[in-house]
């Protein structure tokens, strides 16, 4: 069965974003800083390593601010791979673009984002759609892209989580990242 795997950059100090994201300002102020080390996203190191994992998965979910502050994704996040959209209400003819599919159910986004995904991982976008998979107990692991800032505001990744112990499978220091791999311990 796939994974389901959180990747997130995160500021020391646990902001994914800079204070004030929205629309035009989608990482906040100075939240760019957190994907610097996508520069070297091409490259043959830990980096270049880390970024082709990441495109290996087979699916996506994320959370719906996520989907929207990024454009949507033009309906393709990489690949053609299906985009499946965890939210609290879906409008009434809205119509998400490319592969794209909106779900209320956490169960029912996950199951299904598993079976299109088949033998790969699937992707986790989003602090909201981390926390709700955490809490239904369906996240498997983190992949924390630790970038040494302190934003000192924004958004947090686990606001408001309840206690999970984490197990380290791996960590990999990257130019100007520490790439932090964690299993959720059941």
């Amino acid at each position: 069965m796939s994974q389901v795997i959180l990747y997130m950059s995160m500021s020391l100090d646990g902001f994914i974003a800079g204070p004030d994201d929205r629309a035009g300002q989608e990482l906040g102020r100075g939240g760019g800083r957190l994907f610097d080390w996508l520069d070297d996203r091409l490259g043959e190191g830990v980096n270049g390593q880390v970024y082709r994992e990441a495109l290996a998965t087979g699916a996506v979910i994320s959370g719906r601010r996520t989907f929207e502050l990024a454009g949507r994704w033009q309906g393709d996040h990489h690949d053609g791979v299906p985009i499946h959209v965890l939210t609290h209400h879906v409008d009434p003819g809205d119509e998400p673009p490319g592969s794209a599919r909106f779900y209320t159910d956490v169960v029912a986004c996950v199951t299904e984002a598993v079976q299109a995904a088949g033998d790969r991982p699937v992707m986790v976008q989003g602090a909201g759609a981390a926390q709700s998979l955490l809490r239904a107990g369906l996240l498997d692991e983190l992949e924390i892209h630790l970038v040494p800032v302190l934003l000192g505001g924004g958004r947090r990744l686990f606001a408001e989580s309840e206690r999970v112990e984490l197990d380290v499978v791996r960590r990999l220091d990257g130019n100007g990242v520490t790439h932090l791999r964690y299993r959720v311990a059941r």
